[in-house]
């Protein structure tokens, strides 16, 4: 059964995540969005709470066990922070959690490490690829096994913090079937691009990555000889998404809701026309919904059942919610609700890109 009551640690961590939310994320994310800049303290700062390392045995230099839920809770308070931010400091997760969930213990042993040190590891994954049809499942990007060596060519977007890393957790089709490989960034034609230019999540640098002909030993693919469940790694990816939607549509709703208690037209707050209550109740309604489609797929998960059903149905679900909820703040605050000064605006664009996201960005 499903138990809806957080333990104490739980409880800390959100209580810890909001308050770094309220009083950091929130007070430079207009900036942010606007110079396409995170300042690196804020972003050490939500490293700084441990959420990953949590999640690591400590077999592997963390301090306990992965839990879905945990992660997903954390998740919705970064993302009503700020959804850039929260996508800059989870993108560790991205190489983390399938390496936890697939990789061998030889693996395991070699780079888990690195992920519970006191500063974030320069590593990023790269699944998505540009174009129409992108398929997780079935990658334009290939993989062809020749003398123990993977050559790996194609394109790829998206990719989060490109320009930093030291590493590369990169997803390519081999013989019809998805894998995973550790890519070294000095890596003979291995290429970053220029830094995309998005509409939304502007404060976070991804960028394109080409490969051609890149060789890679055969040993760098994730899971060794068994390769990876990529069934498995998306809908680890869909619920931390979906978790991203809820808490971005949250901050939408909030802030609509106390500019209508506050917003003075004819003599009373608007929110006491019907319209505008209505719309709220609607907001308040599909967040929830939204909220409990996230959990069901997380408790399975963390039940090790198999939620491919669930993630797919939630991650639809939740996609249209964060347009839809974001869309409804704007009508609220009206004119002003267009206007850059304020935050409406900004949860609309970023809210339009979940659609769009697959496999990427948070983990």
């Amino acid at each position: 059964m499903l138990n809806f009551e957080l333990d104490q640690e739980q409880k800390m961590l959100t209580d810890a995540i909001g308050r770094l939310a309220n009083e950091r994320m929130r007070k430079v994310s207009r900036d942010a969005d606007e110079e396409g800049h995170i300042p690196p303290e804020v972003a050490q700062a939500g490293w700084d709470l441990g959420l990953l390392p949590t999640g690591i045995p400590e077999a592997y230099g963390g301090f306990g066990e992965y839990s879905v839920t945990t992660n997903v809770l954390a998740i919705e308070e970064l993302a009503f922070g700020d959804l850039a931010i929260a996508a800059h400091i989870l993108s560790p997760n991205n190489v983390a959690i399938p390496l936890l969930l697939c990789g061998t213990e030889a693996q395991k042993e070699a780079h888990l490490p690195l992920f519970c040190e006191g500063t974030m590891p320069h590593v990023t994954a790269a699944m998505q690829e540009p174009g129409l049809q992108y398929d997780a499942r079935n990658l334009k990007t290939t993989a062809v096994l020749a003398d123990n060596q993977y050559t790996l060519n194609g394109k790829k977007s998206l990719v989060p913090l490109a320009d930093t890393a030291e590493t590369f957790l990169i997803y390519a089709n081999e013989d019809g079937r998805t894998q995973a490989f550790f890519v070294p960034a000095d890596a003979a034609g291995l290429t970053v691009g220029e830094r995309e230019k998005l509409m939304g999540l502007k404060a976070l640098p991804t960028f394109t990555l080409t490969l051609d002909n890149v060789q890679v030993p055969v040993v760098n693919r994730l899971g060794g000889d068994a390769g990876i469940d990529i069934g498995l790694i998306l809908n680890h990816s869909r619920v931390a998404l979906g978790a991203a939607a809820v808490g971005l549509a949250r901050a939408g709703f909030e802030y609509a809701r106390d500019y209508a208690k506050q917003r003075i037209q004819f003599g009373e707050p608007i929110a006491h026309r019907q319209s505008i209550a209505f719309m709220l109740a609607e907001m308040a309604i599909d967040i929830d919904g939204a909220r409990m489609m996230v959990w069901e797929a997380t408790w399975l998960l963390d039940q090790g059942k198999d939620a491919t059903k669930e993630t797919a149905v939630m991650k639809h679900f939740a996609d249209d919610m964060a347009v839809r909820v974001a869309d409804q703040a704007l009508q609220i605050l009206g004119g002003y609700g267009y206007i850059r000064e304020y935050p409406v605006e900004l949860w609309l664009r970023n809210a339009r890109g979940f659609v769009q996201w697959d496999g990427l960005v948070i983990v």
